[in-house]
C-alpha cells in the first residue's frame, strides 16, 4: 500500500500508483486492453475516479493535495487492481467508448470494438442512404455499439441481440442510461435465429478468438465472460466457427443494398483462409488496416 504523504498531489499519487501497476507486470498485453494503454492513463483513470474527479481533465486538479484517508482509500483500490487481475472497468463499473460512458460488469466483456470509430468518424457513411432505416447490432453485449449506431443516425431505429440474458440486462442499463429506449430494441438470439429481419445495416462483433489464443489470454481477459470472447465452440481452431453459422443464413436478413460490418480482431488470416472467395473492403482503424471488414448483401448471397 502507498505510505501516507501530507503533502502528496494528485499528480504524484497518480505517478506512484502508475509505478505500482509496472511493477506489478500489468503491461499493455496483459490487461491495459481495457481501455487504457499505459500504466499512467490507468492509475489517472482509478485515481480520479477514486477521488471523485473529472477524469478527463487531470490539468484542472494535478497539483490538488490529497489527504491521507483518500491516499489510503487509492491504495486499496489498487491493492484490489494488481491482487485480483479484475479490469479496471470492472471495478469501477464503467467503461468509455469513443468518448461516450457505459455501464459494464462481470456479466459482459468491456467493449472495445473499432466498429465504434466508424460509427462516430462517419467511415460507414457512404455505403448507407436515407433508405437506412433498420440496424442490427448482432452480439451486441453491453449494448455500446447499438447505443453510438443509434446516436450516429438519429432516424433509424436498432435491434440489439445477444444470446446471453445477463448481457441484455446490461444493454437494458445503457439503453436506458442514454435514454434510447424508444429507439432500441434488446432481443434474446442465438445469432440470427430470432431477429425478425429486413436490416440495411448490420453491425457484428461476433465471438472470434480462436482456441489456442483462448488457451494463452492473460488474466485480465479470462476475467470476461467465454462466451462472448469464443462462443460456445470456443471460436472453434481458426476462430471462425460462428462467422460460417452467420454466413449461411444472413443474406435474407438483409435488404437490397444492405451492408454487414464485421470485426474479426487479429484473425484476417483465418478468416481469408476460411472464406477465399470473398473479397471484402478492409476498413482502416487505429488498429490498422485488417480488423474490421464490410460485405454486401449481394457478395453475401
Amino acid at each position: 500500500m502507498t505510505s501516507v504523504n501530507p503533502e502528496l498531489t494528485v499528480l504524484a499519487l497518480i505517478e506512484h500508483m502508475a509505478d505500482r501497476l509496472e511493477a506489478a507486470g500489468l503491461t499493455f498485453s496483459d490487461g491495459f486492453g481495457h481501455g487504457t494503454t499505459n500504466a499512467f492513463d490507468e492509475a489517472a483513470w482509478l485515481v480520479l475516479w477514486k477521488l471523485g474527479l473529472p477524469i478527463d481533465d487531470l490539468d484542472a486538479c494535478e497539483k490538488m493535495p490529497v489527504a491521507p484517508a483518500d491516499q489510503a482509500r487509492v491504495a486499496l483500490l489498487f491493492d484490489e487492481r494488481i491482487n485480483s487481475r479484475q479490469p479496471a472497468a470492472y471495478l469501477t463499473n464503467e467503461a468509455w467508448l469513443m468518448g461516450v460512458p457505459f455501464y459494464v460488469d462481470e456479466r459482459v466483456i468491456i467493449p472495445r470494438s473499432f466498429i465504434a470509430e466508424l460509427l462516430v468518424e462517419g467511415s460507414i457513411d457512404d455505403w448507407l442512404s436515407d433508405q437506412t432505416q433498420r440496424v442490427l447490432d448482432l452480439c451486441t453485449g453491453n449494448g455500446s455499439l447499438a447505443v453510438l449506431a443509434a446516436m450516429a443516425y438519429p432516424e433509424v431505429v436498432v435491434d440489439a441481440a445477444d444470446i446471453s440474458l445477463d448481457a441484455l440486462a446490461v444493454a437494458r442499463i445503457n439503453v436506458d442510461r442514454h435514454q434510447l429506449a424508444d429507439r432500441i430494441t434488446l432481443i434474446e438470439s442465438d445469432g440470427l435465429a430470432d431477429c425478425p429481419g429486413g436490416y440495411d445495416l448490420i453491425l457484428c462483433n461476433p465471438p472470434y478468438v480462436n482456441a489456442a489464443s483462448m488457451a494463452a489470454l492473460p488474466a485480465e481477459f479470462r476475467a470476461e465472460p467465454s462466451l462472448a470472447l469464443a462462443g460456445n465452440r470456443h471460436g472453434g481452431s481458426d476462430g471462425m466457427d460462428f462467422i460460417r453459422s452467420l454466413f449461411l443464413t444472413i443474406a435474407a436478413q438483409m435488404n437490397e443494398n444492405a451492408v454487414l460490418v464485421l470485426e474479426i480482431g487479429n484473425e484476417r488470416a483465418n478468416f481469408v483462409r476460411a472464406f477465399p472467395h470473398l473479397e471484402p473492403l478492409w476498413f482502416e482503424t487505429s488498429a490498422g488496416p485488417d480488423q474490421v471488414l464490410l460485405l454486401t448483401r449481394e457478395q453475401l448471397a
